[in-house]
C-alpha cells in the first residue's frame, strides 16, 4: 500500500493498516530506521500505568453510574468532534 508524506511530515495510515494493527486516536508508534534502510513500525500497546489514580481521589466525592456514563458520553463526544476536525 502506498502513502503519501505531507509537507510537514504526516503521513495517513491506510484503514486496513489501521485496523489490522490496532491503531486507534491516540496510539503510539515507534519507528526504527534498520540496516539496511528499511523502516520498521510498530503499535505500542498501552499500559495500566496511566490509569493509576484514575478511580479515586483523596478528597474527592465519589460519583454514581450516571454521572460516569456522562462523563464516558461527553468523553466520546469530545473525541469524535476532535477526530472530524
Amino acid at each position: 500500500m502506498l502513502a503519501t508524506v505531507t509537507d510537514k511530515g504526516q503521513v495517513t495510515v491506510p484503514k486496513e493498516i489501521r485496523d489490522r494493527a490496532g491503531i486507534a486516536p491516540g496510539s503510539r508508534l515507534d519507528f526504527e530506521v534498520m540496516d539496511d534502510g528499511s523502516l520498521r513500525v510498530r503499535v505500542l500497546k498501552r499500559g495500566a500505568e496511566p490509569l493509576f489514580g484514575l478511580l479515586q481521589r483523596p478528597g474527592g466525592k465519589p460519583l454514581d453510574i450516571a454521572a460516569m456514563d456522562a462523563g464516558i458520553a461527553a468523553a466520546a463526544a469530545e473525541r469524535d468532534e476532535r477526530a472530524r476536525r
